[in-house]
């Protein structure tokens, strides 16, 4: 039995969504990146390598030529042969009583096959289902024992989540707030370069 694949969450649960200019820009990165590299070429198939019969039977399919029935006069009874010379008798003779052993022998074996399969037949099907069944029930019991341990990772992941949002709320605005005061920093120190510049610029223009 196919089992569709199980899905894991693995987004976050406190991040915000993309908008939906992040998402239009991604896609067209994604079609630029898919237009400008072109997917690899697969090998070429090797050639077929059928066997007569294989080559034999497509040909019959191909013509829509019917099947040719099963020859079933080698158990049908014999007839035997005409009056004729001796040696010809002999030799049809050893020819019917070949065919007769080989249509004894097949139906033989088929009463045997007829009755063990009326003796066994319906019981050996019935456990036959009784372990498909019981697979079908450790495969389904399997996937539900899946699901509910991929449902448990998602909640224990979703409140340990909830759980820091706070402080994943407050360590990005102090990255924030940090990050500004560099710049703020790195601006004054521009500023304040440009003022000394300018302040030995008058200087040596006053010497």
């Amino acid at each position: 039995m196919a089992v569709a694949p199980a899905y894991h969450e693995s987004l976050p649960y406190i991040d915000a969504s993309p908008s939906e200019t992040d998402l239009q820009a991604a896609a067209a990165l994604v079609q630029t990146e898919l237009a400008t590299t072109p997917a690899p070429e697969l090998p070429p198939l090797p050639p077929p390598n059928f066997s007569p019969a294989m080559v034999t039977e497509m040909a019959r399919i191909a013509s829509a030529t019917p099947l040719a029935p099963i020859d079933t006069k080698r158990y049908e009874a014999q007839d035997l042969p005409g009056p004729s010379e001796p040696s010809t008798a002999t030799q049809q003779l050893q020819s019917v009583l070949s065919k007769a052993y080989t249509s004894n022998a097949y139906l033989k074996s088929r009463i045997e096959n007829l009755a063990l399969l009326d003796q066994h037949g319906a019981n050996a099907w019935l456990l036959s289902n009784y372990h498909s069944e019981n697979e079908l029930r450790s495969v389904e019991k399997e996937l539900a024992d899946t699901k509910r341990q991929i449902d448990e990772v998602n909640n224990l992941r979703a409140r340990r989540q909830g759980q820091i949002k706070g402080e994943m709320e407050g360590l990005e605005e102090t990255w924030r707030k940090g990050v500004g005061r560099v710049l703020e920093t790195e601006i004054a120190v521009e500023e304040l370069r440009a003022e000394i510049r300018q302040e030995l610029r008058k200087r040596s223009a006053q010497t």
